[in-house]
């Protein structure tokens, strides 16, 4: 087992050291042995353990689901149908997103084609502009 201090690790795993710190503290990373001085020492595991939690961030799994795979994993038993689910929910939650964005730029859309139509002259509300007002009223 190669052993690496706190920065060495963070630059291995591509992370910054208060980022090790932090998933140390929530449990994602186990706490790793001191020397006499004080100073942490990692093996190549905690590379490995903290370039998954990395990549599965890039994913958009939170930190929470991480933790449920590692939990697993920690347990020695399979994680794949579990992270299948998690990404399958995620894949839901970015259609249903997408939905929501495509009628978001359609109001948008027709809200600017309107603002064509109208006369700028004619907007006199001091508190409203004529092409948001009209859309609501």
């Amino acid at each position: 087992m190669v052993v690496v201090r706190i920065g060495e690790l963070a630059d291995l795993a591509g992370v910054t050291t208060k980022t090790v710190r932090y998933y140390e503290s929530i449990g994602l990373v186990a706490e790793p042995e001191r020397t006499d001085s004080g100073y942490r020492n990692y093996g190549t595991e905690d590379v490995e353990r903290l370039r998954f939690v990395r990549d599965a961030q890039a994913t958009g799994l939170s930190l929470a689901e991480i933790s449920s795979i590692l939990e697993l994993k920690d347990r020695g038993s399979t994680s794949c149908s579990h992270t299948v689910a998690l990404l399958e929910r995620h894949m839901a939650d970015l259609d249903d997103q997408i939905l929501r964005l495509q009628q978001a730029r359609q109001d948008l859309s027709a809200l600017a084609d309107r603002a064509a139509f109208l006369d700028p002259s004619s907007c006199t509300d001091p508190n409203r502009c004529q092409v948001i007002a009209s859309a609501v009223t």
